[in-house]
């Protein structure tokens, strides 16, 4: 009985299939699909891979270039230009131009020591106090900055960018540094100088605190002449060698004038 009140259309099969489909069939077309689907799937992870890499890539070069040129990092309680021998000065040009910036920081460590041995000058009764003291209160702001703008970077910018123009800036205001560097080593009285003439009347006076420290600020002004005359020397006859003249000087102003003096452009 049971039999003739079920359903002849009833099926056990799902709805998820066709029950007409043969199961072998269907079997077969599945495992045919698999790789394909697979394969697609590795594609598209390959793809997605590549993009990735690509914009890692992207990151860390842009990285690098504010790191190079686009951050400043000089001087470093206050950054204001990007300052780095070792990524923008050729390979060949870095020991000069380390030994010219160790230079530029030892006149400032000499400014600093001149001025505090012209105080203990002045302390222990010697010398002329208002003169003394605003020449040396004067030449520490005044050469420090003026130093670095006028022969330092622009030594900097000639061995970086292998231009005449920086040459000759170079040589003109170093040269100047030269004479006062001589004149600091005289120490005339009065002048805010701490050299050898300030020095030996500080200990024929017998006040050896100031003498010693004019010794120190005496030493380091006769490091400043004799080492910048050196690296005068030595940058003059690369500049030969390597054909920078006047002219092009000349022509590079022209054209270029100052706005890259303190960027690689």
């Amino acid at each position: 009985m049971s039999r003739l009140t079920e359903n002849p259309f009833a099926s056990t099969a799902t709805l998820d299939g066709n029950p007409f489909d043969d199961p072998a069939t269907a079997t077969s077309q599945f495992h045919q699909q698999d790789p394909t689907s697979a394969a697609s799937r590795n594609a598209e992870l390959d793809r997605r891979e590549r993009e990735l890499a690509a914009r890692e890539a992207a990151l860390h070069e842009r990285s690098e270039h504010i790191r190079k040129h686009g951050r400043n990092n000089f001087p470093p309680f206050f950054p204001l230009i990007f300052h780095s021998i070792k990524d923008e000065i050729p390979e060949a040009h870095q020991q000069t131009m380390t030994r010219l910036f160790q230079l530029w920081l030892v006149l400032g460590v000499t400014l600093i020591v001149n001025l505090v041995a012209i105080i203990l000058v002045i302390l222990a009764g010697d010398g002329d106090g208002v003169r003394d003291v605003s020449g040396a209160i004067t030449y520490l702001p005044i050469i420090g900055v003026l130093s670095f703008l006028l022969w330092y970077r622009p030594v900097y910018n000639a061995y970086m960018k292998d231009q005449s123009l920086y040459f000759y800036i170079y040589f003109f205001f170093c040269g100047w540094h030269l004479l006062f560097s001589i004149y600091m080593v005289i120490g005339i009285p009065g002048t805010g100088t701490a050299g050898i003439i300030t020095t030996i009347i500080a200990f024929q006076r017998h006040h050896f605190v100031s003498g010693v420290f004019c010794i120190i600020a005496c030493i380091g002004w006769i490091v400043q002449t004799v080492g910048n005359g050196i690296y005068y020397q030595k940058t003059w006859k690369y500049h030969n060698e390597a054909g920078h003249t006047l002219e092009k000087a000349k022509g590079e102003l022209a054209v270029n004038g100052a706005k890259s003096y303190f960027s690689r452009g």
